[in-house]
């Protein structure tokens, strides 16, 4: 029996062919919630880290740009595993490296922080990738809901890390190993959880294992998607990885600091939940890129202009802002496609160029205030960066689908 391109066949998944469950649906937000814990647990704890392992500063940099970097590196080898074992196995594959990196970044060196971080961001790169292809293959009747709130458990894991890293840290001793650490027991869970979807399992033959081909690297629409996810990932990963040192540096305590950036990263929850649902309604979603990244433009220009006054204030334009974008990027992915193994493709390509993108950005916002002294050159690029980010924003928004072939 042929098949067309992208299309489903008799020998889709066996998870498919049921109505998803409550059970699956839970199993994919607590996985979700592993997808930024990693990540976001780093930034509160990181001048401890440079204390406790005699990490240089340009260390610092390397290590906050390193996740985002190996993001974008192996999201491509996505399609090749759910392939290979399907969608579900995969999954479970991923979660086990993420895992195993959680536990071997708290070793006791800087070669495990850097080898663990690795291993923890491989895992996350390609649940990255295909947690929305699950939820567009899995849940076709509310796919704008379960894409919010996947995108809600994302935000909201980065505010419970940002947030909870310290405290923890100063509850159970351990310096930052023990701040670090308790997010493996996090990855545990969803391990247990996700165990019953893997079993007895096909291989999705609809995905494709390659996961850039030709066709798509031909779309001018595919790069659209692709660079307005890199350039509004930079600017979140930069705020994510650098916001609780650049207030430290204006007095403020770890802690306080590490509020702050809570405080963005909660805020992006309320809206990475209604955005979703609301962009799948809408024919064009130009005006949702144009006016999220004005409310970023007007976040990081408070903190260049008078970071201190209304610190609060800017975190939370911020936290709108960038919690919208970083939706709308998400669930562009899933609009701009026709069916789901057409989204493992656009979801690779995006993630692995996107990423590429910004890992860049935690990486020059250290080496810049490294090299200078001050916080304000790095808050100028960014400012900048906005300009094409709401241009290929709007050409993303536009109505349309990738082609499926050339």
């Amino acid at each position: 029996m042929t098949r067309r391109p992208g299309g489903t066949g008799p020998r889709e998944s066996t998870a498919a062919a049921k109505s998803p469950s409550v059970g699956l649906a839970v199993a994919v937000l607590i996985v979700a919630l592993n997808l930024r814990f990693a990540v976001a647990s780093v930034g509160p704890v990181l001048n401890d880290v440079k204390a406790g392992l005699g990490l240089s500063s340009a260390g610092a940099s390397v290590l906050t740009a390193a996740p985002v970097f190996c993001f974008g590196l192996l999201a491509a080898v996505a399609p090749k595993l759910a392939r290979r074992f399907g969608l579900h196995r995969a999954i479970l594959v991923l979660v086990a490296v993420l895992l195993t990196g959680l536990v071997v970044r708290i070793g006791p060196d800087i070669a495990t922080l850097f080898i663990g971080t690795g291993l923890a961001a491989g895992g996350i790169a390609a649940c990255n990738v295909l947690i929305p292809v699950i939820i567009k293959r899995d849940f076709p009747d509310a796919t704008g809901l379960m894409m919010g709130l996947y995108t809600t458990a994302v935000v909201g894991s980065a505010a419970i890390a940002a947030g909870l890293t310290v405290p923890i840290e100063d509850a159970i001793g351990h310096d930052w190993r023990g701040g670090l650490g308790i997010w493996a027991a996090a990855a545990a869970v969803a391990l247990l959880l996700w165990l019953p979807y893997a079993r007895h399992e096909r291989v999705d033959a609809s995905i494709e294992a390659d996961a850039g081909p030709v066709w798509l690297y031909r779309d001018r629409l595919a790069w659209m998607v692709t660079g307005f996810f890199g350039l509004q990932s930079l600017g979140f990963y930069a705020v994510l990885s650098w916001l609780p040192s650049f207030y430290q540096d204006h007095g403020y305590s770890a802690a306080a600091a590490g509020g702050l950036l809570s405080l963005t990263s909660a805020l992006q929850i309320p809206v990475a939940l209604v955005l979703p649902s609301l962009a799948s309604r809408m024919r064009s979603q130009v005006s949702l890129a144009c006016i999220a990244t004005a409310f970023t433009a007007c976040g990081f220009a408070g903190l260049l202009l008078a970071p201190t006054p209304a610190a609060v204030l800017w975190v939370v334009l911020l936290g709108i802002g960038q919690g919208a974008t970083f939706a709308l990027a998400l669930i562009l992915l899933v609009l701009r496609t026709g069916e789901h193994g057409s989204t493992a493709q656009l979801s690779a390509m995006a993630q692995s160029v996107g990423y590429v993108i910004a890992g860049i950005g935690p990486l020059v916002v250290g080496a810049l205030h490294s090299a200078t002294g001050s916080w304000k050159p790095p808050l100028i690029l960014l400012l900048v960066l906005l300009v094409p980010q709401v241009l290929t924003g709007v050409a993303a928004a536009a109505p349309g689908k990738v082609r499926t072939r050339l």
